[in-house]
């Protein structure tokens, strides 16, 4: 994908160019699969002309443009999907990188269907469809089916908590699978991520170091481990800061630039 359309323009005229604030989508600038709302893009904005800023979703760009704005590539600095693995900066696509030249089609049918197996043999209160979603750079898996509606959604995550529908199944993957270096990470309401090891969302850090950052501060909300917030959060490079929700990402921001 070439350079995405817009007029936006970033300010290039902010202090500490060393630092750059750096989200996660769901439950952090927007409810889960919802769209930003009037009161964060506000915000946004006015960060935006103070500090630098970029975003890292596992989401396909699709689904992040649906949630942010059609032109939310151009509007921050560095805009990462699949954590990573599709890239922008200032609205110019920078790497890509496939899930299915890393494992082989042999390997990745393995895993697709034993996934499909899998399902087949539960029952919960209620099934979909599209229970796997291929991405550029991962497998997003959904035991009740990305089909599903906004209250099935809800009722799912609160059955997934009492009974760990997703963490039984990833326990399951990890002992057949253990040879395929594979990464499982739970985020969102219904779903999981499958992925190459090392291809979480710290594998956005290097473009940033790249560039001179030494001051990475990410904010997210599945920072638990076992979440898709997680490896980020902890890295060494990233000052973690876990939120409860868009309303607590805003008043963190702001308690950070209180103290300066």
């Amino acid at each position: 994908m070439g350079e995405a359309s817009g007029e936006f323009k970033l300010s290039e005229d902010r202090p500490r160019k060393d630092r750059i604030f750096l989200f996660d989508v769901d439950g952090t600038l927007t409810i889960p699969r919802g769209e930003i709302d009037v009161e964060m893009k506000t915000f946004m904005e006015d960060l935006r002309s103070k500090a630098y800023v970029g975003v890292v979703g596992g989401s396909d760009l699709s689904k992040q443009l649906e949630q942010l704005g059609n032109n939310c590539v151009n509007e921050f600095d560095y805009f990462f999907t699949q954590n990573g693995l599709v890239s922008f900066k200032k609205g110019k696509a920078l790497a890509s990188t496939s899930m299915a030249g890393f494992l082989g089609e042999e390997k990745l049918q393995k895993l697709i269907n034993f996934i499909l197996g899998y399902l087949s043999k539960i029952e919960l209160p209620c099934k979909r469809g599209t229970f796997i979603e291929f991405r550029t750079g991962m497998l997003n898996v959904s035991p009740i089916g990305r089909a599903c509606s906004r209250p099935e959604r809800n009722a799912f995550e609160e059955y997934d908590l009492k009974t760990g529908v997703r963490k039984a199944m990833v326990e399951a993957l990890k002992k057949e699978f253990a040879d395929y270096k594979l990464t499982y990470s739970i985020g969102g309401q219904i779903s999981f991520d499958v992925f190459p090891e090392g291809w979480d969302k710290t594998y956005c850090l290097p473009f940033l170091e790249k560039d001179g950052f030494k001051e990475i501060h990410f904010f997210g909300d599945k920072t638990y481990q076992g979440g898709n917030d997680y490896e980020i959060f902890t890295d060494k490079r990233t000052v973690g800061h876990s939120v409860k929700n868009p309303a607590d990402t805003r008043k963190q921001i702001n308690e950070i630039f209180a103290k300066k």
